[in-house]
């Protein structure tokens, strides 16, 4: 389906009142909420970093209550088994005495999923979302069954308590579309958010957008136009992540392995999100430069040395971004 130049600007300007009508309740954190938007309508799976109390679970919450999508919360825990994400079959009788399974569908089974502190949960439970969030579907018994659309799983985990935890596998990390850091609030969001929280005041959210539009916002987002040379400055930022294919030295001395197809894919699909929010049918290289960092900073992984001399992906990700594009016509 083809959309028109004014089909893109009405979804662009409804986009902004979603994300304003969630600046309503959640304090500050544009870009963690820009990036769970942007996510959201590329169709995949954001993993959300940060500390304890900086409102993770509730900037979810939010998003999926403003964009009227049925959710559930996964508190993950050592002892969490994977039938407690995915549901079971038990033996019940029915009216005339005889017995039969019936299946009982577990949290997974929503259109947002929040899988709180998933780096808690052992890697056997881990591996049980790994099907839903790639294949969009769950096999119980041999019975497999599809989940509910659209199907987003927003995982947060929390960077500084290790002890206990089971960090995950490049395999699963590789699963998110992005990975948004959620920073600490400043002197003014802080007064803020106590405003809002501790007076008695309630704050009652619209809902602006149902699945039927959201649905459709996510085929427009496929529909955003990217041109050749765009492209190839896409895939030469891929490249460069690989200490092989890069010409910084940086980056030759401290990654060990770039990111891969998938992380191509996944630059794309959220530069042409970040464009149709901008109200644009069209991606430009800033958008690519703008959604590098939380595409590439869990793709790419790190050597020993870096991590002695304390080097971040992000700030490899800068000596990237900073020839990307140069000689091409913005």
């Amino acid at each position: 389906m083809t959309y028109t130049t004014d089909q893109f600007t009405e979804m662009s300007q409804l986009l902004q009142e979603v994300k304003e009508e969630i600046g309503r309740f959640i304090v500050g954190q544009e870009r963690a909420v820009e990036f769970s938007l942007y996510a959201i309508l590329a169709d995949g799976h954001a993993l959300l970093e940060g500390l304890p109390g900086l409102g993770k679970t509730m900037l979810i919450r939010t998003i999926s209550d403003v964009l009227d999508l049925s959710f559930s919360r996964i508190q993950f825990t050592p002892d969490l088994m994977p039938s407690d994400i995915t549901g079971t079959s038990l033996i019940e009788r029915d009216a005339e005495g005889r017995q039969q399974f019936t299946f009982r569908e577990g949290p997974i089974f929503h259109q947002m999923v929040l899988a709180d502190e998933i780096n808690r949960a052992t890697p056997k439970t881990q591996s049980a979302l790994l099907e839903a969030m790639g294949e969009k579907t769950v096999t119980i018994l041999g019975d497999t069954k599809k989940m509910a659309r659209p199907f987003f799983v927003l995982a947060t985990q929390n960077p500084i308590e290790m002890e206990g935890t089971y960090p995950l596998p490049e395999a699963q990390m590789d699963r998110f579309l992005c990975k948004i850091l959620v920073s600490y609030p400043t002197r003014n969001e802080l007064a803020e958010i106590s405003r809002r929280t501790t007076g008695a005041q309630t704050i009652s959210l619209s809902k602006k957008m149902n699945t039927e539009g959201l649905v459709e916002a996510q085929q427009m987002v496929k529909e955003v136009l990217m041109a050749d040379d765009i492209l190839m400055v896409a895939v030469d930022i891929i490249q460069n992540t690989h200490p092989e294919h890069s010409e910084h030295e940086a980056i030759q001395q401290y990654v060990q392995y770039g990111s891969g197809p998938r992380g191509l894919q996944s630059l794309i699909r959220l530069a042409k999100a970040r464009a149709l929010m901008e109200g644009r049918y069209h991606v430009s290289i800033g958008d690519l430069k703008y959604v590098a960092k939380p595409v590439l900073r869990h793709r790419m992984l790190l050597n020993y040395e870096a991590e002695a001399m304390g080097k971040e992906a992000d700030e490899l990700i800068d000596l990237v971004l900073s020839n990307a594009g140069k000689g091409v016509v913005k």
